[in-house]
């Protein structure tokens, strides 16, 4: 099997009027792309094909814009304040269904890792426990996951807004709390529990398994220069084998950026976190398979979604993906 660090070997302004192509220094194209949050090592593949030039190398001058709730990446990109944008499948698909012309160029994250945890001294064992309680749960596109999951079980709970933290449900203020396998479950562990004290569903296991990150751009930029946007894309694929190669390099980098923008950091967390997403981006350790949408995983959550009443069509998967990864 073809090892990193041997694909590594073979291997900046926003445009705010219109994503327009801009020719920089040197013949580099200028290009913009928000990430879905704030920086974090969720996202250490494009800070460190930043950092190390692999962009550029690619014929890119990239600036990277702070995503998060300020600045949603489906927004930015519908309204044209960015050339590309990182999304969850779910809802990209929504979007895409609702009459915005985008399309994936390239999925990064091949399987969910949103997971919903309970302490097992609630008598939370099963998802019909869950029926009644109150469950914290993100607002927006990053509650999708979480309500296929109450509607496959039929279950009727108390929705309580997340924030940014999962300071409710450590107080009891709630019974289940939303979180992702590479960060709110971190959290909670070095809060002082231990896994044995929780009851953990996790999403993947449960048949909602909506691949999350990828990467997208309007469909009239990608016709405009496919060129620049399947660099963009393969850059970042770079960018991400160099950051598992690199880990502790590539943490640094994410908290440069951290720093930068303010987010407070912790080494040992961001740690964690590359490491989990090394196990969503390559899940079965192949390499050769990071960037690509797999049809049968773009139909299923395509499906889950409509039966689940969060969208009235099915966008046709050929005009939803172009495949940027395999020349």
């Amino acid at each position: 099997m073809t090892s990193i660090r041997q694909l590594l070997t073979i291997t900046a302004l926003i445009v705010l009027a219109a994503a327009q192509t801009v020719y920089g220094e040197g013949g580099l194209k200028e290009a913009s792309f928000v990430p879905l949050w704030l920086p974090q090592a969720q996202f250490a593949g494009y800070y460190a094909a930043l950092d190390k030039g692999i962009y550029k190398k690619h014929g890119i001058d990239l600036k990277i814009i702070t995503g998060g709730p300020e600045n949603p990446p489906a927004e930015l990109l519908k309204n044209g304040n960015v050339n590309f944008a990182s999304m969850w499948l779910s809802t990209a698909v929504n979007s895409r269904a609702r009459g915005q012309k985008l399309v994936n160029i390239a999925q990064i994250v091949r399987r969910t890792s949103q997971m919903l945890i309970a302490r097992k001294d609630s008598c939370i064992a099963t998802p019909n426990d869950l029926n009644g309680k109150k469950v914290s749960v993100w607002g927006g596109e990053y509650s999708i996951q979480a309500m296929a999951f109450f509607k496959k079980y039929n279950l009727k709970v108390q929705l309580i807004n997340q924030a940014q933290t999962v300071n409710l449900f450590m107080r009891g203020a709630v019974t289940a709390t939303s979180a992702m396998l590479y960060n709110e479950y971190h959290m909670i562990l070095n809060s002082g529990l231990d896994p044995e004290e929780l009851t953990t569903f996790f999403l993947y296991d449960h048949g909602v398994n909506f691949p999350e990150d990828g990467l997208y751009v309007s469909e009239e930029k990608f016709a405009a220069d496919p060129e620049l946007c399947c660099a963009f894309a393969r850059a970042s694929i770079e960018g991400w084998l160099y950051a598992f190669a690199h880990p502790d390099e590539a943490v640094d980098i994410v908290m440069k950026y951290m720093k930068k923008a303010h987010v407070p950091s912790n080494k040992a967390h961001q740690k964690w976190m590359l490491s989990k997403m090394r196990d969503l981006i390559i899940p079965d350790n192949d390499t050769a398979q990071i960037g690509i949408l797999r049809q049968d995983d773009y139909e299923r959550t395509a499906a889950e979604l409509k039966a689940g009443g969060l969208t009235e069509t099915i966008p046709e998967f050929v005009s939803f993906y172009k495949n940027c990864v395999k020349k």
